[in-house]
């Protein structure tokens, strides 16, 4: 088969990329390993009411939240002023949703098909191998864009990528509560939840809610599933407060948090989403991130269809990308490695700083949205939570704006 744009991945990126290269007129063609899109859920589907309304994401597929807990082991802290600011997706139907806007814009979506390799000539990636009911077979395009996610075979295969060094592991259970606000998020911090990381509780509506625990490798080789199944059976911190809980589905999924990959185009090849290593270091959510620069992703390849498809001709992929969240993610990297070496005390501490925030600066923050509007905002409203948590990450920012 050949076509002009091979999207490796069924997710959020591979589907954005597919919409807008096929809308640009180019043959396009997605694979994706599963039997159907997001058969598998690998994600709890957390992102934001601007991002929701802005990709005019339907309103039957996501839950909006609007106050939000902080829990220590020996602290809490409630936030919000009733506006809707973050929202819990329903992770299959919006995925499939996206699938949905590929092919009505012309793109063809072929599930069942494994990509197995790169075709490569003279340093040029030129395509995939595809394995489809046991027999493997080649995809040829002009451009292909990986977004096959955390395992970025593809790209490993190109020699144009490696393993994520850091990365987060992530197990959960969809579960129908008793007792759960549709209009609060928790999230737990402190050896108590989580060694490395945190455990959350994601609400959906309709009395049900997610309910999982993250761990950071390499800092802890922990099981993530062990950590929750103890939670849940002790009925830990705002756990218990959910009162008997029925499981409903079982989730696990990988997030890489080494930062965005430095390069993330060669000649013919795009990466796209957690490929890319596009995640929100502080709370690895990355859904907006897939879906804004999968789309970014899909209209540079078209647009390279009239040249020579090189790395340069793919270069305005990067170079947007970068424009617009290179800055902040890498400084939120640099909070998100302080925080994964915090004690239960010095959480204590970071709970007391949140509740200098007021809820838009707060939405700011986990966002990781460190523009430098922000950090000026913060220095003068919150001279030292500036000072303890920004002043040294973000003073460069207005720095290199200035150059």
């Amino acid at each position: 088969m050949e076509c002009d744009v091979l999207v490796i991945g069924g997710g959020p990126a591979g589907s954005c990329a597919a919409r807008e290269a096929a809308a640009a007129g180019a043959e396009t063609v997605l694979v994706e390993k599963e039997d159907s899109i997001a058969q598998t859920v690998r994600t709890s589907g957390v992102t934001w009411m601007r991002d929701v309304r802005e990709f005019g994401i339907p309103r039957r597929l996501y839950n909006p939240v609007s106050r939000f807990s902080f829990c220590s082991p020996s602290r809490t802290v409630v936030a919000g002023d009733g506006k809707e600011r973050a929202a819990v997706l329903d992770v299959r139907g919006t995925y499939r949703w996206l699938a949905g806007a590929a092919q009505k814009a012309g793109a063809r979506i072929i599930t069942s098909a494994a990509a197995s390799g790169a075709l490569v000539s003279g340093g040029r990636v030129e395509g995939a191998s595809v394995v489809r009911g046991g027999e493997t077979s080649e995809i040829r395009a002009r451009v292909t864009i990986d977004a096959g996610g955390f395992a970025r075979v593809l790209s490993r295969s190109a020699g144009a990528a490696g393993r994520w060094k850091r990365f987060g592991a992530g197990a959960e259970y969809e579960v129908r509560a008793e007792s759960v606000r549709p209009d609060t998020w928790h999230l737990m911090v402190g050896r108590k939840y989580s060694p490395a990381g945190y455990a959350w509780i994601f609400p959906l509506g309709g009395g049900r809610a997610r309910v999982g625990v993250g761990v950071g490798r390499p800092e802890s080789g922990a099981d993530p599933r062990a950590i929750l199944d103890k939670l849940i059976s002790e009925g830990a911190g705002p756990v218990g407060e959910l009162g008997g809980l029925e499981k409903l589905e079982y989730h696990y999924g990988l997030i890489p948090n080494d930062g965005p990959a430095g390069r993330t185009v060669g000649d013919g090849l795009i990466m796209a989403g957690d490929a890319a290593g596009h995640a929100n270091p502080l709370v690895l959510e990355g859904i907006r991130y897939a879906v804004e620069f999968g789309a970014l992703a899909g209209r540079t390849a078209a647009r390279a269809l009239g040249g020579d498809c090189s790395a340069r001709a793919l270069a305005p992929y990067e170079k947007g990308w970068k424009r617009r969240v290179g800055s902040s993610l890498d400084r939120a990297g640099r909070i998100q490695s302080r925080w994964i070496g915090l004690d239960d005390d010095e959480w204590d501490a970071e709970l007391q700083a949140i509740t200098e925030l007021d809820a838009g600066e707060l939405e700011s923050f986990i966002r990781a949205d460190f523009g430098f509007s922000y950090a000026a905002r913060m220095a003068a409203r919150h001279p030292r939570l500036a000072a303890k948590e920004l002043a040294g990450r973000l003073s460069g920012l207005g720095k290199s704006r200035s150059r």
